[in-house]
Parts: structure tokens; C-alpha cells; sequence
């Protein structure tokens, strides 16, 4: 009579693998191991997927989507923890353009603002100061040269601003604190995003000469 083979490998009392079939068996568990950081990918789990044709490509897209999911829930964290300080219909973009204001205490004109958070789009900003202005959470005031205003942050955009640092500061910053090695791991971190932000600038704007091939 022929010995049976298991079709799965079952663990005998010292947690062994018991088959025939054990060193293909553990080869099919070590497969299954976590993948380790920057550790190549089976081409098997990404060729479908037609934003990563290689394992370089993969990575990159891999960031490019965690920063989408961490964007997402930075904004949620914003607009729900500034939500508890002020009733009004302020969105996360000018919740973050009146931090921007009160930064360093030094009042900003729109086109100042826009530099500041890498935008474009002075006219949407200047829309969210109005809000911003309507809700008396800061004030505008003209330049020297009389021909552009700059804003200020009031007593009631301080009170906001000073009491979302509370909360981040007991909440947010508490939590992240367990992280080991944070403040390097963030430094470094902040270093790379700064590289990116600049690399994928310039693709954009090489991006426009190559628009034409693909059409």
C-alpha cells in the first residue's frame, strides 16, 4: 500500500511540519512570510495592476496611495477636531489657511498663502478669507503699497487656533509619541517628502511636452 501524502502540511506536537511533502511545505510557508521592507515583489502581485509594470514601480505607487489614505485622514482629524471649537461652515482647506495666518504671528497676504502651501489657486483662496473674514477669524488690513491686503488672525481665530493645539497636543501628538524613533523617523521623512514634492513639480511641468504622444 502506497504511504498517504497530505495535500496540507499538519504540525505535530513540537509544531513540526509531519508529511511527506515537508521540504516543499516549509518552501510554501516561507513564501508566505511578510514581505520586509523594500524587499522585491513577485511580479505575480502587480503585473494586473497598470500603474506598477515592475517592483520599482510598485513602491512608488504603494506611497502614492498611502499618501492619498494619509491626506484623507489628516483632513477628517482637521475638520473633526475643529468642528468641536466653532460651529460654523469652515472647511479643512480654511481651517488650514487660518493656521497659516496665525504662523509666527505675521500677517499674510493671499498670494503669500498660496506660496506657503504650494497652491495655485489664489482665487479659491481669496474665497476661503472671505469666509474667514465672515466668521471674524481674522481681519484684513491693507498693505503698505495700498494695492493688497494682508490678514491677521482675531482674537476669536486665536481662541481656535490655540485650542486645536490643545486637542493635537493631547490626542494626536500623545499618540504618535509612542512611535519608536519618531522625531528622526519624521525629520526624515519630512526631508524625503520635500524631495518628492519638488520631483514631482518638475514632472509636471515636463509632463505638458509629452502630452501630445498620448493623445
Amino acid at each position: 500500500m502506497l504511504p498517504l501524502r497530505l495535500r496540507e502540511p499538519l504540525p505535530d506536537a513540537d509544531g513540526m511540519i509531519a508529511c511527506a511533502d515537508a521540504p516543499a511545505a516549509i518552501a510554501a510557508l516561507d513564501s508566505r512570510r511578510p514581505r520586509k521592507l523594500g524587499e522585491p515583489m513577485e511580479s505575480k502581485y502587480y503585473r494586473n495592476w497598470h500603474l506598477a509594470k515592475s517592483n520599482s514601480e510598485f513602491l512608488v505607487t504603494e506611497f502614492e496611495w498611502a499618501l492619498v489614505r494619509l491626506y484623507e485622514a489628516f483632513t477628517r482629524w482637521v475638520s473633526t477636531t475643529s468642528s468641536v471649537l466653532i460651529d460654523e461652515d469652515i472647511k479643512f482647506s480654511e481651517h488650514m489657511i487660518l493656521h497659516v495666518i496665525r504662523m509666527h504671528d505675521r500677517p499674510k497676504n493671499a498670494v503669500t498663502i498660496a506660496r506657503m502651501m504650494n497652491r495655485d489657486d489664489v482665487a479659491n483662496i481669496q474665497y476661503s478669507l472671505r469666509k474667514l473674514e465672515a466668521a471674524k477669524l481674522i481681519v484684513k488690513s491693507k498693505d503698505k503699497s495700498g494695492k493688497t491686503f494682508s490678514y491677521s488672525v482675531t482674537d476669536r481665530g486665536e481662541q481656535i487656533t490655540e485650542g486645536y493645539a490643545d486637542i493635537r497636543s493631547d490626542l494626536l501628538i500623545r499618540a504618535v509619541s509612542t512611535i519608536s524613533n519618531i522625531d528622526e523617523r519624521m525629520a526624515e521623512m519630512t526631508q524625503l517628502i520635500g524631495v518628492l514634492t519638488g520631483i514631482y513639480e518638475e514632472m509636471a511641468r515636463s509632463s505638458a511636452t509629452f502630452s501630445a504622444q498620448y493623445e
